[in-house]
């Protein structure tokens, strides 16, 4: 059906334009028949050591995150009667409760639960941007823990 839909693109697209068309053929059927048939494998090992890599940096992607939203707040007048949302991250770890210890399933849910109350699409348009840092906050936050929680357990 994929294919039929794109020989009758072809034929609308020919006498707009030439170069249009892909060059390389990509038949779908078969990249999903490959996915879903069990021959590619990916090893937890590998992936969990992918994981620890990808994390070695992140203190400073972190401050230079943290450095960033602090500039970009900085203008941001709130209102006289409405406090702001906090986006330090001791006070943000403290609200998602991750001074207790937590297991697999709890960092889920902790990150569900705070996207749920936080997320910029479910808050005030003025409080946007803020949502949006105190999201990007959370979920390092949530990833360190769960970065370390992994590394307690493998030794």
């Amino acid at each position: 059906m994929l294919d039929d839909l794109f020989v009758a693109s072809d034929k609308d697209e020919a006498s707009e334009e030439a170069g249009a068309r892909p060059s390389i053929p990509f038949d779908y059927l078969s990249v999903a028949d490959e996915l879903h048939s069990g021959r590619i494998k990916v090893s937890g090992d590998t992936f969990a050591a992918e994981y620890r890599e990808a994390g070695a940096d992140l203190a400073a992607e972190f401050a230079a995150l943290l450095e960033q939203a602090k500039l970009a707040l900085a203008s941001e007048a709130a209102m006289p009667e409405e406090k702001l949302p906090p986006i330090d991250p001791e006070a943000i770890a403290a609200e998602l409760g991750l001074d207790q210890p937590a297991k697999g399933a709890d960092f889920g849910r902790m990150r569900r639960s705070f996207a749920f109350a936080n997320h910029p699409d479910r808050v005030a348009p003025h409080l946007r941007p803020r949502a949006m840092i105190r999201m990007q906050v959370a979920n390092m936050l949530i990833d360190e823990a769960k970065r370390r929680a992994l590394a307690g357990v493998r030794r």
